[in-house]
């Protein structure tokens, strides 16, 4: 009964990061389905570095993430921590903002090439606010 929070907030964690990682493998999926086999012949090298962005843009926040939510142990295998509260805000709120940015950064792009511009006004404003 002592660690019921901290067994709920590991079940929390280990659900919302699925949910995470579900939506990075849609997006990927569906951009990779989409802009690669149906609009193939619009399919440049631009595209590739477009797309190697936005791996680095879901994989950077979702270590962190992964890392701020792993549970601690005690040497005996006891449960001490479930985790960082993922609900808060911060840098935990950021870095799921980043990770949102990008799913509409790379399904947006689909339809325009333009939507490319949001990572770099996101980050303009980013960086003149900080």
């Amino acid at each position: 009964m002592a660690n019921q929070g901290a067994k709920k907030r590991k079940e929390e964690n280990t659900r919302h990061m699925a949910n995470l990682r579900r939506l990075v493998i849609a997006c990927n999926v569906v951009y990779g389905l989409v802009r690669m086999l149906i609009f193939h012949s619009s399919f440049t090298w631009k595209h590739w570095v477009g797309l190697l962005l936005t791996s680095v843009g879901y994989f950077i926040p979702y270590q962190q993430l992964s890392q701020m939510a792993k549970p601690a142990y005690s040497d005996d295998g006891e449960l001490l921590d479930g985790g960082f509260d993922m609900s808060t805000g911060g840098i935990c709120g950021y870095l799921h903002d980043v990770i949102y940015i990008t799913s509409f950064v790379q399904l947006m792009s689909i339809i325009s090439d333009k939507f490319w511009y949001t990572y770099l006004v996101v980050s303009s404003i980013y960086l003149f606010c900080t």
